[in-house]
This record gives structure tokens, sequence and C-alpha cells, in this order.
């Protein structure tokens, strides 16, 4: 039997096995007197078993591709380098490699710390440097998606290849990628990220020979591996059409936002209108008219522009109309109200003396019209084709989210375009040197995804097919695991200690129930990962959990209320000499309670207050846990590694 067959037949008897244990839990084992933990925990269990099924489905149609053909002849190609505050020397080191890339080629590091020193060694060099202009102060600078929006402007060659300031790529990462392009309908390569200062026990869990591996060629054969930031090639055609078809896209659904709110507004001056104010009223009904008007030539086809210039026209005339209302009726008020210009002699002292008493009667009378005519003017603001509110209104790499990949990669697969995965080490890069680094990096991609997922999500974009979205659905489904593990390190402790089971059923029946379908599981990453070792991977996705639970409420804040969410590049070197145990205190608080739930439990059976396979069963549960969180602590003791970056022939 082939490695696929066996992975496939694993795959059908872990779904089998999966389905037959959940259903069981849910119709014949909660425990409904313990009901606030035994529902969560179901539901928990029922999310990792559609987690495993992703997983598979991703797995099944694994693509090893066969070497491309040697590129196309005369192709133009742009290598951007993105830095912000790296060390000037790391970024003048990739410079140098990038230089010395074997196709023809030209070499551009995007500064966006506008430093004056890098300008100048990398000018030395004879190597393109960008920096952001005038036209972006003051305006939203979208992090590193802004940096090479700008250097896209900037540029022409036909193909980009994208690197990080600290990946260092390999004279051959043209030659080896570029003859993909020879399929006119692709528009990315993405290769893996390698690090050079990971060692074999890697303590942060920076490798990931799974994800860039067995699931990117799984995403491939699904028609959806996609970009993830550094060490991809794109077609620049690709990402003009994207950058325009996104800017007609939300300048379009800017338009529909302001034409609803401003016939809201508008109908409710109206509703503030008497009966004897016929003018306004006509004025206001003009303007929903328009309004109305405007929202019909475009659902009819008409340009964005020439239909907003309209209704900008007839707004202009109809608001001089209702300024010579408003003054009229302030005229019509100040009669009523007594100051009238009078050939008195005192009729100035007795206009003064008055005067603030005519004021606040002024100011007690409702707003005008004009008030609402002013709302719906700064709501039109937004129906500036120009997007003057932005540096530069293209923006090709996409900006939803504070990681600019995903997007990018799913919005081209939207429109049609293809992508590839090549499974061959074309760049080496550095892996972060301590956990607060490490932390910060994996908060940031969570963010990122889960800001997409919240924008954008998948399953609701046209365009892709539905083994594409769920391909990128998974990713995002993924980072909801911090608040499984919140319950199943809960459930056991909750056990021990107090004798509250969420499973109401024989522990033996369990036991039979569960393992098989745990064991045909692991089977399967044994089977897709060829060897690979996952377990330090496992690990992380369960012991980082506070980080997933944060990045889910941050970008939930993000998106729904306007909550700032900043950029964070990771930091190239150790940023702490000392261990901070504060950044993983909630796994330490978990790790203590389990220890003293081992000591209860036992003590528990012990005295005949719990029977014995249960007490074994989660015995067996915290130890398990316990393993994944043990993790952490040579993590926060790791002081760097010391292998330096070697090239396949020597050092560089």
């Amino acid at each position: 039997m082939s490695r696929l067959t066996a992975l496939r037949f694993t795959i059908v008897l872990s779904a089998i096995l999966g389905t037959s244990y959940i259903t069981w839990r849910w119709l014949f084992s909660l425990n409904m007197k313990a009901w606030w933990i035994a529902v969560p925990l179901v539901i928990c269990e029922t999310y990792s078993i559609i987690d495993a099924l992703f997983f598979s489905m991703t797995v099944w149609r694994a693509k090893a591709r066969p070497t491309p053909l040697a590129p196309p002849e005369g192709l133009t190609v742009d290598v951007f380098i993105t830095t912000y505050n790296e060390p000037i020397d790391l970024v003048i080191n990739t410079a140098i490699a990038a230089k010395n890339i074997r196709h023809s080629h030209s070499t551009w590091v995007l500064d966006d710390g506008g430093r004056e020193e890098l300008r100048l060694q990398v000018e030395a060099l004879g190597i393109g440097y960008i920096s952001r202009g005038a036209e972006w102060r003051n305006r939203p600078r979208h992090a590193k998606a802004g940096n090479v929006n700008n250097a896209l402007m900037l540029t022409s060659g036909e193909f980009i290849l994208i690197l990080d300031a600290d990946q260092v790529p390999m004279p051959e990462i043209l030659d080896h990628t570029l003859g993909y392009f020879r399929d006119a309908g692709v528009a990315l390569v993405q290769t893996p990220q390698e690090f050079g200062n990971v060692s074999i026990a890697d303590p942060l869990g920076s490798a990931a020979p799974l994800f860039y591996g067995p699931i990117q060629q799984g995403k491939d054969g699904w028609g959806a591996a996609y970009f993830c930031g550094s060490n991809a090639v794109l077609r620049r055609e690709a990402l003009m059409q994207l950058g325009i078809k996104r800017y007609v896209i939300e300048l379009a659904a800017a338009i529909d936002r302001s034409l609803n709110q401003s016939e809201k507004i508008v109908k409710k001056a109206k509703k503030q209108l008497t009966a004897t104010d016929e003018e306004l009223k006509r004025a206001l009904d003009q303007i929903l008219e328009s309004v109305r008007e405007t929202k019909e030539n475009v659902r009819q086809g008409m340009t964005l522009g020439e239909s907003t210039y309209i209704l900008h026209d007839r707004i202009a005339k109809i608001s001089q109309e209702l300024i010579s209302i408003d003054v009229a009726q302030i005229k019509h008020d100040l009669t009523e109200i007594g100051i009238n210009q009078s050939d008195d002699a005192n009729w100035a002292a007795e206009w003064l003396d008055s005067l603030e008493d005519s004021l606040d009667q002024l100011s007690s009378q409702e707003f005008s019209p004009l008030t609402a005519l002013e709302s719906v003017m700064e709501l039109l603001t937004s129906l500036d084709v120009d997007r003057s509110h932005e540096a530069i209104p293209i923006m090709p790499i996409s900006t939803i989210s504070i990681t600019e990949d995903m997007a990018t990669s799913m919005r081209l697969h939207g429109m049609k375009w293809k992508s590839v995965y090549h499974h061959e080490i074309l760049a080496i890069g550095l892996a972060p040197e301590d956990i607060g680094s490490m932390l910060t990096q994996r908060l940031r991609w969570a963010q990122g995804t889960m800001q997409v997922f919240l924008k954008e999500n998948p399953l609701l974009q046209k365009g892709m097919s539905w083994p594409q979205r769920l391909m990128y659905f998974s990713t995002m489904w993924s980072y909801f695991s911090g608040f499984a593990a919140l319950f199943y390190f809960a459930a056991p402790i909750i056990f021990l200690c107090f004798g509250i089971l969420p499973v109401s059923t024989d522990p033996l029946e369990f036991f039979l129930r569960f393992i098989p379908f745990m064991l045909a599981n692991q089977l399967i990453f044994i089977l897709a990962s060829r060897g690979i070792s996952t377990w330090r991977g496992q690990q992380y996705s369960y012991a980082l959990f506070p980080v997933w639970i944060k990045a889910s409420f941050t970008s939930f804040a993000n998106v729904y209320f306007n909550r700032p969410m900043t950029f964070v590049v990771t930091p190239k070197t150790r940023s702490d000499n000392s261990p901070n145990w504060r950044l993983v205190r909630p796994q330490l608080i978990f790790m203590a309670a389990f220890v003293i739930s081992l000591f209860v439990g036992i003590a528990r059976y012990a005295t005949g207050r719990a029977p014995l396979l249960a007490t074994v069963i989660n015995v067996m549960w915290v130890i398990f846990d316990l393993s994944l969180l043990r993790v952490l602590i040579p993590a926060v003791l790791y002081r760097g590694s010391d292998i330096q970056r070697e090239e396949k022939d020597g050092d560089y």
C-alpha cells in the first residue's frame, strides 16, 4: 500500500470514528447536572473534530510539484527588501545577497524608517533605495503593506520578489521560481521560510516544517496556496488588476454607505418641519430625490465619477436655496422676538439689552434643515473618487489587516488568479531569539488572520471555489483553539479536585470510543508529515492559548469598535537577557493547578471518594496537558542560538 493510499484510508477511518464519537457525546453522554462544564467541553470537542477534518481535507491532495521549466527570456524583476527598524548591518547583508541573485533583476531596499545612514550604504552598493514621500504625511501608512504599495508605484518590473529584511536569498531563487509564470494565469509563487538560527530542539517553535510542507502542499493541491509575506514572487499585472478592482469595490461600498446615511439624515430633518415650512420641505425633497437618483444611476452602470459629480452639483445648488431660506427664517425669528431696526434713538441700547435673551430663544429652537445639509455634505466627502485621504488611491497589497499576505492572495484567488507553492528552501532568515519576540510575532500573525476573518470571511467571498474558501477558513478556524484549550485544561482539574465529571457514562466506554479516534488522528499526522516531527507544533497550538484568545478579542474590538491595533515588527535581535515569567503567567497558573489536582485526585481515590478508571483517565489527561505546557519553560529560559546562517557551500 502506498503512503498516499494509507493516508487517505486513515483519513476516512478517522472521520468515521470522529463523527461517531461526537454524535455519542452530544446524544448520550452529557452530564447536564454539570452543564456549565459539560456543554462547553462538548462544544470544544466538536470544534476540535472539525479542525481535524479541515487538516485531513488539506493533506488529502498534498501536491509535490516537479521541477519547473526554465524562466522565459527577457523577464524583468524587482526585488523588494522591506525594512523598518532592523539593524542596518542585517539589511545590508540581505541586500548584497539579493544583488547577487543570478537572474537579471533590480534590487530595492524599501526603508520605512527613512534612515539616512542606510540610504547612503545602500546607494554606495549600487542598490536602489525607496522611502515614503511627502504624500504620505498625515495619511494612513498601512505598515508593510503601505511600504510595498508605495514601491509598486515607483518601479516597473513585471515580477516582484518580496523579502523581509532578514531573509537572505540564494542566488538561484529566481531561476527556480520564474518558470511557473509561463502559465499566464499564475500570480504568485510562494517558497518556504527557513531559519538559520534555530537549533534542533527549537524551544520557541519557530520552525514550521508541517506548514511549509504538507499543509502548504495540500492547499496548493486545492488551488489555495497562499502568500506568506516573504520569499514569494508575484506578478505585477495581477497585483495592479487587484488594486484597481479593490479601488472600485471599496469606493462603491463607501458611496453606497454614504448615500444610505444621507437618505436617513434628510428623512429625519423632514420630520422636524411644521406644516408652514413648505419651502424647506421642497428643498429637502429635492435632496432626497437627488440621492435616490444617484443610487439608481450607479445601479444602472453610470460611472462613479460622473454620478457623484452630478450629485455634488445638485447639492451645491440646493444648498444655496437652503441658505437663503435659513437666513429668511432667522430674520423672521428676530422680528418675532422684537429685535427690529427702528428709527428710535434708544434702539441700539434696547437691542443690546435684549440680545442675550434673544439668542437663548433662538438656540432653544430645533436645528434647521441647514444642519442636515451640512451632515449630508460631510458624508459626501467620502464620495471623492480621488481618495484624497490616502497617499495613493490604488492599493494592490491588502491593507485591511496588520498582516498583508493572506488577504492579498485570497483576493487574487477571488479574481481567478492561480498560486503555486514551490517546496524548496531558497532563502534563510532569522527566527525570534527570545520568548518576548516570539509572542509578539505570533500575536501579530493571529491578529492579522482574525481581522481578515472578521472583515472578509472567505466563506462569503465570491470568485473562489468552495475548496479554496475552506482552505482559507481552516487557517482562521485554527486560532479559536485558544478558547478550546481553556476547557480542555479545566475539565480534568475540576474532576480530580471536586469529583465533577462532564461526561455521564461509564469511563471504560468513553475510553473505548475516544482512544481509537485519537490514535487514527495522530496516524494522519505521521503519514502526512513523512517523518517530520509535528510534536512541537502541537504543543504550541495549545500552549499559546492566551495569545490566540487575546488576538480574537483585540481583532473584534478593532473591526467593530475601531480600537487601534499597532503593527509591531518582530525583533531580529535578542530583546531581553533575563527570564520573564510574567509573559506566560496564565500557563504557569494552569501548570500549578495541574500539579495540585494530581495530588488531590490521587488522595480522593485513596480515600474512596473517586472511582479508579475515571481517576486514571483524568490523571493521564493532566499529564498530557503538562507535557504540552512544559515547552514554555525552556522557551522562557532560552537565550538564543549560537548557530550561524550557512549557505550550502559556505557562510554568507
